[in-house]
């Protein structure tokens, strides 16, 4: 199956101050399109790092990095952008939503930077939240939802522009068991019957295991995939 991320040679370095620090050395990897992947590690590992050069939130210091057949680390920051809003849905751990917009409003955001009319938009809306289950709760605000509804809600935004790869740092971090396992089925629906490939950062190995492959990160290396079952 085609590569839909690769990377080769990537080094991420920060400096603080007088001091260069090197958070990832030498990554090579590849994910398939239609792969689930889940991204493991210890803290400081540099699983957020990777998954952001990945969504093309950051550049790498040195090495490419391409996603869905563009060297994204070549882009400049208003391209990458437009790349960014086409090609990527993100996940993130406190679902990020806007308090004063409905949910419909909430998942419309990101096709504001589109072409599309008012009353596509709200259809697009209305459908990506029927995907995740909510359609009944498009106008409710997210202080009136549950911290499974929001993260829904979150990932309705994710998919409404129906991107080439779902970015998904933490997704269940600030969830109960029994609520993250929704979501994480839900993830795995949304890869195995609607075809949409997943990187995940994860430090919950529950949640790693809804996951087809896990790659597991240690001080800045790759150092093992693992096949699910």
């Amino acid at each position: 199956m085609n590569a839909i991320v690769t990377l080769s040679g990537v080094t991420k370095r920060y400096t603080r101050g007088k001091q260069t620090v090197e958070v990832l050395h030498g990554i090579d990897l590849e994910i398939a399109q239609g792969d689930f992947v889940a991204l493991m590690g210890p803290s400081g590992s540099g699983k957020t790092t990777l998954l952001n050069l990945i969504g093309g939130l950051d550049q790498p210091s040195t090495g490419s990095v391409a996603v869905a057949g563009e060297r994204i680390d070549t882009l400049s920051g208003s391209k990458l952008a437009k790349w960014r809003a086409r090609h990527i849905g993100f996940v993130f751990q406190f679902y990020n939503l806007m308090p004063m917009l409905t949910a419909q409003r909430n998942v419309e955001l990101p096709l504001l930077l589109t072409s599309l009319s008012a009353a596509q938009r709200k259809k697009n809306a209305e459908a990506a939240l029927a995907v995740v289950g909510l359609a009944d709760r498009s106008k409710h605000k997210p202080n009136e939802l549950s911290g499974g509804q929001a993260q829904r809600v979150a990932i309705a935004r994710a998919l409404v522009a129906d991107p080439t790869l779902l970015v998904c740092d933490e997704p269940t971090g600030d969830l109960d068991r029994n609520t993250a396992d929704e979501i994480l089925h839900l993830l795995q629906t949304l890869n195995r019957e609607h075809g949409k490939t997943i990187v995940m950062v994860t430090h919950d190995p529950k949640a790693a295991e809804f996951a087809s492959h896990q790659m597991h990160l240690d001080k800045g290396l790759l150092v093992g995939t693992t096949v699910a079952a």
